[in-house]
């Protein structure tokens, strides 16, 4: 069995509480002038994820179909095509290309194009469903070895080591003979979603600002396409743990995870920011995705302006 990098990054509680005194996902962040000038990011030279990269979604426990889609749908909008309607989910993820294009290279410059690979469902719980990090890498295993993104999905009734203690998911690589990239994200519905489902539900820390409705009515999953969106980011950019961040290696900032409860213009502790509203559910949201979904998205840490740049 691969054993998981020493080197991997987690969407940290505990870190957030000490940089921006909230928990992950319980409020919103506003980066002030200061606190942008102080994440300047830096290249350590490692590789990016680059090519044709396949997202395979390994399903462990019960899921709907209608919940699988939810993911699915997310994942084949990375990659869509530019006329969807704007704000798209591919418009936000065009955004990390700016950290390929600040590598100077003699090459031809990296590019990367991510698609809806496999989905394998393991919905009897093979592993129980008291889950450590090396059962993610297990289960993660079951993807493509190469070429790859291995996303593992725990369903509500799965606890992980770490989940909602102190994060809600996590990227890493594995190493050995089968070196893949992989990403975990639990389901946080019942057992943590003012920590993992923000800014969907009620915060456990923070301003108490009314949750904002979930744009596909899953609050469980909506939020974990937030934190899902986040770790791929963080994976293509950092995918060894020698790309894109700033601060400690073994708690890194990351594309994403710099700029933690910024969702629109505006952002500030217990408000995501200024987003769009379906006005007949009432939903809010700032991305449009394949078959009339629509998503709410992180910011991203812009490396050109060492800003948090959001869609809208």
């Amino acid at each position: 069995m691969p054993m998981a990098s020493p080197v991997s990054s987690s969407v940290l509680l505990s870190l957030f509480l000490i940089i921006s005194v909230l928990h992950l996902g319980a409020a919103a962040r506003s980066l002030s002038e200061n606190d942008q000038q102080q994440l300047q990011f830096q290249y350590h030279k490692g590789p990016l994820l680059s090519g044709k990269i396949s997202v395979n979604l390994i399903w462990y426990g019960n899921f709907k179909p209608s919940q699988r889609a939810i993911i699915a749908d997310f994942i084949t909008s990375l990659s869509s095509p530019e006329s969807t309607a704007q704000p798209s989910v591919a418009t936000w993820w065009k955004a990390t290309d700016k950290y390929y294009q600040l590598i100077k290279s003699p090459k031809p410059a990296l590019t990367l194009t991510l698609t809806l690979g496999a989905q394998i469902l393991d919905e009897n719980y093979s592993l129980g469903k008291s889950l450590t990090t090396d059962h993610i890498v297990k289960l993660a295993s079951k993807g493509a070895p190469q070429d790859a993104i291995n996303v593992v999905l725990t369903a509500s009734d799965v606890t992980v080591d770490g989940f909602c203690s102190s994060r809600c998911g996590t990227h890493g690589s594995s190493v050995g003979r089968r070196k893949f990239a992989y990403v975990w994200v639990g389901n946080s519905e019942t057992q943590c979603p003012g920590q993992c489902a923000w800014p969907f539900h009620q915060p456990i820390y923070g301003p108490q600002s009314p949750p904002l409705v979930a744009p596909n009515n899953d609050v469980g999953l909506d939020g974990m396409v937030i934190n899902v969106a986040s770790l791929l980011a963080g994976t293509v950019t950092n995918p060894f743990g020698n790309g894109y961040f700033q601060g400690p290696k073994e708690a890194p900032l990351e594309a994403a995870s710099a700029c933690t409860g910024v969702y629109g213009k505006g952002a500030y502790p217990g408000y995501a920011g200024e987003l769009l509203v379906e006005p007949t559910t009432g939903a809010s949201y700032n991305a449009y995705g394949v078959n009339d979904r629509k998503y709410l998205l992180p910011a991203l840490f812009d490396p050109t302006t060492s800003a948090c740049s959001t869609l809208a």
